[in-house]
This record gives C-alpha cells, structure tokens and sequence, in this order.
C-alpha cells in the first residue's frame, strides 16, 4: 500500500490504461478524472455533491458544477488490493463545510471497466443535509475529431411487458448546439433518465451509452433498487457523463449527516473500448457483471425451470392441476419446478390483498402441499415457490399483528397501495416473520428455489422519524439485499429469482446476490423476442430468465418459436405440455434437449447484436453468444402486419434482404471458413449460407413467425444445412 501526501502540479493520482483515464490534481489541490492532455476546464470535479446551503455554481437541470464539489481539495490517497481487484481510494474534504469525502475506484486488472463509490462524512461542527451525490462523473468526452457532432446517445425504455426497449438519437439532438461563445455560459439543460418509486426499472434501464463513429463507446450502470439518476450533457465543448443515486429533487431523498456520521451511495460503473462499438461494450459489462455478483453453482448449472404460471394455471394451482403437469415437465426434461402464485389461496374473496403469511392452502392441496413437493422430486425435478414477501396483504392478520414501526409510513400513516402493506426490512419483526417463512418452506418442506416477485410500486418509501421518504426506501432495499444475502449463507444451494412484475426492478444491486432474474411477464410470444434478444442488455445470459410457453393449441412453427427465443438464455417452459400430442411433445423435448448442449457455454460467452439493438416493431430480430469454440446466433422472423393492436403494423422490416431472407454480417468470424449448423428446430426449413471474405451470413426463414438457433463453428456440424 502505498500513500501520497503532496500533490504536485498537475500530477497523476491514478490511471486506467485501458480506458484511458487519469485522475489527476493540480498544484491548488483540485482533483480530475479524465485523459491527460485535456483541457483542465473540460474536466468535471471528481465528485459533485450538494448540500442545502451550498448548491451550484450554475442553476439549471444539471446535478454538476456543484459549489462544493469545485471546493473539494486533494489530502491523500491509498492504493491496494482486494484479491483480484486493484482498488484506490482518493480522500478529499471541503474546508468550508468540514465534509469529507472518499472516492473508491475499483477494476479488474487488463478490463475495460470501472467501479466507483463514494462515502461521505462529516468531519464538521455542524450538522450537514445532503441533497445530492455523484457515484461517478467524468468529463471531456468527444468523437473522434474532437466535437460532439459525431456522438450517438443509446438509452433503454423499460415497462411492463415492454422490457430492455433501447432506443438511440445524435447526441446533438438531446444536447443542441447553443454557441456559448455568444453568451458566455454553458447550457442550463441535459439528457437525463430516472427512477421513480420503488420498481428501479418501472420506467428505464439504469444502463447506457455515447459511441462514436469509429466504434468508441462508454457504456454506464447505476446499481441501485432505491433510487437512481443519470444525465450526460455538454460541457466546454465536450460531453459529460455523471451518475447518481437517490437525490431530493427526483426521489425526495436527503441525508442530515450530524457530526461524525456518514453515508456511503450506491455504486455506479464506466465500461468502455476504443473500438467494437456498443457490442464490445457490452462485453465488457458482461464481464464486470459476471465478477462483482456473488458466486453460486447455479450460474453454470442452468437447470431448466417449469413454471405453472405463464398462459397456464396462471394463479390458479391445485394438486389436481399440478400433478399432471409434474409428469410432464419432468419428462420434457425441466429440472425445477415452480408452483407459482396462488399456492396459499385459502379465501373465497381472493389472495391478491390477504397475502403475507405464506401457508399453503388445505382447500388446494388435501392432504397437503408436500404430497406435490415429493412429486416434483420424484419425477427428478428440484421444487419451487412463489413468495412476494415485502409485501402484507391489508385483510392479513399479519397487517394487526405485526408492530406498526415493522410498515412502510409517509405522513404518519402505513402507505396502502393496491391492497397491500409494504414491509421495512429494517424492522426486527419484519426480518423474523420472514426468516421463519423461508425456514419453513425450505428448511422444512425441502424447497430449492424460491421465485421473489414484487407487484407494487410503493412510491418514493418510507418516513422513519426525521428520515426522508427517500432515505428510507434506500435503506430499506439495503437490508433487502443483506437478508436475501443471509438466506444464501443459511442454505448455500438455494436458487433465488428476482421477479417485479418481470422485470421492473433488473438492477444489479439485487441481480449481484441473486442468481435468476425475470425479464418479462409477456404473453404473447410474438411481441416477446426483442425482450429476448436485448436481455442481456441488463443481465448477464445466464441469469435472463425468458419465458418459452408452448401450447397444444399452438401449431409447430409456434412451439419452436417460443422456445427458440428462450434458448441464449434461462429456459423458463410453462404451457399444458400434458395436452400435447406426441408431435408437439416431442418438439418441447428437442428443444430441451438441444438447450443442454448449448447451455455450458453461456456462462462464458458473451452476447452481440449483428442487426443492431432490436426495435419494438422489427420484422428481423438477431441475437447471439460469442464463446470461445462456437458462436451461436438466434434469428426471429415477424409477420410484418398482423396481430397489431389498434391497427398499427406490428413489426416492421429493416434488416431483411427480401420477406424471408435476412444478411447478417459477424465481424469476429470474418475470414473463417465455416459451416453453419442449424441446433433447433428442425422445422424450421432454414437455409444459410456464409461469406467468409465480409463474414456475411445469408438466412432463409420461409415462413413468418419462425425462429431459429444456428451453431457458427469451424468444427463439423453436428447437422449440415
């Protein structure tokens, strides 16, 4: 370990070969992240802060240019190790507030990523209300010629059944063009996205992106379920990016540090490459992903999950119904199996408002649930459940049972929201009620994998005291993250997934501890692929749960395509696979089968978009998983017109050569010769053909609304098209 105490002119603190950053301090003690030889007024201070009473230099939009951030001087910094990540911390203090404060940069070493937390303290006489903190902010970004001309901006629109829905603009179309030599000021707006209330994606992904022409990109991530805001804006003729958590303006936050405490925000990320574009960008968050979450044998493993929810029991379990699905799941070739919601249903005014104590229902299951557990292990499938568990229905006893202080409170009154109570993980009695849940279910019932939904949106949290709504919703998910971090450590094989009415909270805070994420509650496997295809967007390909739900009503094309989509990914099979015929079941086991030969290589593999991020309404969608002896490329092909809703066209086709041919060019495999392989389905009557001198493949799909996996590999094809 080593410790500078003086910082002479323009000195280097600390640099990041491969991203191309220094953070530097200047002979005034005022410190930078940038490259090099910028401009020092191009850089952005290493860390903006605001606290009431101290705001910025410049009032606008924008969180940067904050007063005391620009007061913020150097006093030392440590550089260590923490096993395999190279970590610096870099002390600086405000000498007029007395407010301290310790950036950790943390990477990888040869990665393109970078770490960054803040913690703050006050080494103050007075007490200090924080509004607003920077995770990280970094300046002097431009194109390859120096202006801001050549930049694309790339966000992803995230809703319900509408999830990973990226879109990209010219950065100068969110970010004009003002002339401030004219005026003398920068501009008071930027591009910004945010969270609202407790559902972190409800509204958009916490991930995104400036690339250039040449294929530079800086690709960002905030991890935070509680709150989180980023905004990327013009600054002295070039682009800056920064990222927050919570803050005041957005998600009612604020923190009052008395003297001597001190307050830590959520993490954020800056990947980045010089060339490869967003593709390789992606890679490099995959990668970073893979290494902050915690470990667990399921994240190779990949067992195929049933679950009894999606267009089939769909709330609705009884032993009767279950069991013949058991059977045939367990033939198919799953290997876990969810009994999803409704298991504890015992009203006859329903279950949505009288959750919370999670007994299995005697009216659903005579003589007991655990007479369908055991059938789920007998026929060599691990069982599952579902449990919402912040919340507590309002006609549960638990709502008059458990202590007030154990609820969600604004204004002094417990927040209801669409018949439900939410749970403060902060609480004692809330954590107990809980902890007894799961022991008993899986410590007694033998249960291995627990689906945790979450269906409300509880608005921006909870008042415990002085604390801001805000404030308490960021350290009510912190204690949600340690106890679901105790339930591993008290059963280590536990599979857990991450489920907000699919995917509404696919953050990594959550998605580092728990092993399974939903991406969507989408039905209609039709509008399902571009979720598919831009999953792993937000979640690494081995943690994307995508559901395949084939039905008997379904003709061929349908089955295969349900299940094509699923297959870079976590299979989640639902559907009456006990009504099939034998042609149809013996299609959801092929597609089974074939998912296990390529499911060793996901969790090594990293995803790429030969046709670009999907659009809503394409008629060609592409997807695939570059590995270290195959690349594996799924293709959609969408009816261009029908099935829309409202009469607008449904997708819509940009990439296609003609109606059932598409050319999909693979950089990485340009000049190897190679024969394409068609892994599922056989019936999709696919053609392909491969120029190796511009890596171009050529594919048939003859049929609309057909999908297909191909195996790109020098090695001989198991099946030859």
């Amino acid at each position: 370990m080593t410790t500078a105490v003086e910082a002479p002119e323009r000195s280097f603190l600390w640099s990041h070969e491969v991203l191309g950053l220094h953070v530097i301090v200047d002979s005034a003690g005022s410190v930078r992240l940038g490259a090099p030889d910028q401009d020092w007024n191009v850089l952005l201070p290493l860390v903006e802060v605001t606290v009431t009473g101290h705001g910025r230099t410049w009032s606008g939009e924008r969180f940067i240019d904050t007063v005391i951030g620009e007061r913020l001087t150097y006093r030392g910094h440590e550089t260590g190790r923490d096993g395999d990540w190279q970590c610096t911390t870099i002390r600086l203090a405000d000498p007029v507030t007395g407010l301290a404060v310790d950036i950790t940069l943390r990477t990888y070493p040869g990665a393109g990523f970078l770490r960054s937390q803040v913690r703050l303290v006050n080494e103050g006489s007075a007490p200090l209300r924080l509004e607003t903190v920077s995770s990280l902010a970094l300046g002097g970004m431009a194109d390859a010629t120096g202006g801001l001309e050549g930049l694309t901006l790339h966000w992803a629109d995230n809703e319900w059944l509408a999830e990973c829905r990226w879109r990209q603009a010219a950065f100068r179309e969110h970010v004009v063009a003002l002339n401030r030599s004219a005026h003398g000021h920068e501009g008071r707006g930027c591009f910004e996205r945010y969270s609202q209330g407790s559902w972190s994606t409800g509204r958009h992904l916490p991930v995104a992106a400036l690339t250039d022409r040449t294929g530079r990109a800086w690709l960002w991530q905030i991890e935070s379920s509680a709150g989180w805001r980023y905004e990327t804006g013009e600054r002295e003729g070039a682009a800056y990016v920064a990222l927050f958590g919570p803050d005041d303006a957005h998600h009612q936050w604020h923190r009052i540090l008395a003297p001597g405490e001190e307050f830590t925000t959520v993490p954020a990320v800056l990947a980045g490459v010089a060339t490869g574009g967003l593709d390789a960008a992606f890679g490099e968050l995959t990668d970073y992903r893979r290494r902050i979450r915690r470990a667990h044998p399921d994240h190779t493993a990949l067992p195929v999950i049933y679950n009894d929810y999606m267009n089939t029991l769909m709330g609705d379990p009884t032993t009767d119904r279950l069991l013949p699905l058991v059977e045939a799941a367990g033939a198919v070739g799953a290997e876990v199996f969810v009994i999803d919601a409704g298991w504890y249903d015992d009203d006859a005014q329903g279950w949505w408002d009288a959750v919370g104590a999670w007994e299995a229902a005697d009216s659903r299951f005579p003589g007991g649930v655990r007479r369908v557990l055991d059938a789920i292990r007998d026929h060599g499938m691990t069982p599952g459940l579902w449990v919402e568990p912040e919340v507590v229905g309002v006609r549960s006893p638990l709502a008059r049972t458990l202590p007030p202080e154990a609820f969600f409170h604004r204004g002094g009154v417990r927040i209801t929201e669409h018949g439900r109570h939410h749970l403060d993980l902060r609480h004692p009695a809330a954590r107990a009620h809980l902890d007894q849940v799961v022991d008993r279910i899986v410590g007694d019932w033998g249960v291995g994998y627990i689906k945790f939904d979450y269906n409300i949106n509880i608005g921006p949290g909870t008042e415990n005291g002085d604390e801001s709504a805000g404030a308490g919703l960021l350290g009510h998910h912190r204690a949600h993250i340690d106890w679901l971090g105790s339930l591993l450590d008290r059963y280590p094989g536990l599979i857990l997934e991450n489920c907000s009415s699919g995917g509404l909270r696919m953050d990594y805070a959550q998605l580092a501890v728990v092993q399974v994420q939903s991406t969507s509650d989408q039905q209609d496997p039709l509008r399902y692929p571009p979720i598919a295809a831009a999953a792993a967007t937000a979640v690494t390909p081995e943690q994307a749960a995508v559901w395949a739900c084939p039905q008997p009503d379904f003709g061929l094309d349908e089955i295969a395509f349900t299940l094509t989509g699923a297959m870079s990914a976590r299979i989640h099979l639902s559907g009456f696979l006990d009504r099939m015929t034998p042609d149809q079941f013996a299609l959801v086991s092929s597609g089974v089968a074939a998912y296990k030969v390529l499911r060793s290589e996901i969790p090594e593999s990293l995803p790429f978009w030969p046709l670009g991020l999907p659009s809503w309404e394409d008629t060609w969608i592409a997807s695939g998983l570059r590995g270290d002896t195959a690349t594996w490329l799924t293709l959609w092909r969408r009816e261009p017109t029908a099935g829309a809703q409202g009469g607008d066209p449904r997708p819509r086709n940009r990439h296609g050569a003609g109606d059932s041919t598409c050319a999909v060019t693979i950089s990485h495999l340009r000049g190897v010769r190679l024969r394409p392989a068609v892994l599922y389905p056989a019936t999709a009557d696919a053609t392909a053909a491969w120029d190796a001198s511009v890596g171009r493949l050529t594919v048939s799909l003859p049929r609309p609304d057909t999908a297909v996996l191909l195996r790109l590999s020098a090695e001989s094809p198991p099946q030859e098209l």
